[in-house]
């Protein structure tokens, strides 16, 4: 199809769910990307935080070819040898338990808020979430979304959610009754503006879920699969979470939710309690082992230790040289840049300039690029910034 058709099909054809950039990118390696015309971008927002392991990782796509010319898909009331390869991957590399596949953070969110009530026997429903998070678009996963934006026009929405100060212990602590079985959190807020959870709240958060048998979710549906230079962010925090989600990252490219459960409570959802069509079918469950297999054969996660320094160290330079810009923060290859002006202008120049970026929040300009990006990458990048913010 030429340029003018696809616009017209997405006009005719497709609904106008997302506020959209005339673009039309054909392909991408790495932290690069090319559009139709052929002009080179440089990525750094790859995929919504999809691409970890850059476009079309060498290991990805060896995974596909080998698994698509053999079997696709089948039932889950079957065995299915690449999703035993990956669920031990993933336990090896998180915690003790068991995993539930599915298709994307949202139903791995919403999988955990049901096992939540399961545990909690009709008796303790209520969650605690947070101000300023968002863990996803289906109803039960909207609600417990702590930003107000998301919800307007979709009344009435689920019961059983109580919404919190991030950050804030004594708001938890009064926000618990004889009804309350878990509670729900981003380590790093990423649409609420990269706000990282403190380390002693964390503590906090696990002393108190277990003093009273509540459970801890953590959704690392964009702080996993290396992003914040562990391979999950909760490894920062010399904690483990009941159950944690995740999804993005995993799959490559291809799409993927898991929910990982700690053996203790992994038996709460029995056969016929909980089921995905879809969920960690052969060719999804290869592609998350080739994301894993390159993680661990290139040594990404050191790459990112040693990078996620040396790229604030330079948006540090960039502050002080830019009255627009009012804080730097981050964890591991996810950082903020807050303005204290709109951000839509500024990714905006910056795709002009050839690199995506991403704002949230308004005023809160996101970089999350590959973990394999290079040095040379990194000062393409800053440089385009510091451009565009002139």
């Amino acid at each position: 199809m030429k340029k003018q058709e696809i616009f017209d099909a997405y006009r005719d054809y497709i609904l106008p769910t997302y506020t959209r950039f005339n673009i039309i990118f054909v392909k991408g390696k790495g932290s690069r990307i090319w559009d139709i015309d052929g002009k080179e971008y440089l990525d750094f927002f790859p995929g919504w935080g999809v691409s970890n392991v850059g476009h079309c990782h060498p290991d990805v796509l060896s995974a596909v070819r080998d698994q698509v010319g053999k079997l696709i898909h089948f039932p889950n009331n079957f065995f299915n040898p690449q999703q035993a390869k990956l669920a031990k991957e993933i336990i090896y590399w998180s915690f003790d338990g068991k995993v539930f596949f599915c298709n994307s953070g949202a139903e791995a969110n919403e999988g955990a808020i049901k096992l939540a009530r399961a545990y909690g026997k009709e008796k303790r429903y209520e969650i605690i979430t947070f101000k300023n998070s968002f863990h996803g678009r289906t109803l039960a996963a909207l609600t417990a979304t702590g930003q107000d934006k998301y919800k307007k026009g979709f009344a009435p929405l689920p019961e059983g959610f109580k919404i919190v100060e991030f950050n804030n212990l004594n708001e938890v602590k009064n926000a618990i009754s004889d009804k309350t079985i878990a509670i729900m959190l981003e380590l790093i807020q990423g649409e609420g503006g990269i706000n990282i959870a403190d380390k002693n709240f964390v503590l906090a958060l696990r002393k108190l879920c277990d003093e009273k048998d509540l459970l801890l979710i953590l959704d690392e549906v964009q702080t996993g699969v290396g992003r914040t230079g562990k391979m999950f962010a909760f490894q920062n925090y010399g904690i483990e979470p009941d159950i944690m989600t995740l999804a993005k990252a995993l799959g490559g490219g291809l799409p993927i939710g898991v929910m990982v459960v700690k053996r203790k409570i992994s038996d709460t959802l029995g056969p016929g309690t909980h089921a995905s069509t879809f969920g960690g079918s052969p060719l999804v469950c290869k592609a998350a082992l080739g994301v894993l297999k390159a993680i661990q054969k290139e040594k990404m996660l050191t790459n990112v230790n040693k990078m996620s320094g040396y790229i604030f160290d330079k948006l540090q330079e960039l502050k002080k040289k830019h009255n627009s810009i009012v804080d730097i923060r981050g964890m591991g290859f996810m950082f903020g840049v807050e303005l204290n002006i709109e951000g839509k202008s500024i990714v905006e120049k910056a795709l002009e300039q050839g690199m995506l970026i991403n704002c949230t929040h308004e005023k809160v300009l996101r970089l999350m690029p590959a973990l394999n990006v290079t040095k040379k990458q990194i000062d393409k990048a800053m440089y385009i910034l510091d451009k565009v913010l002139s």
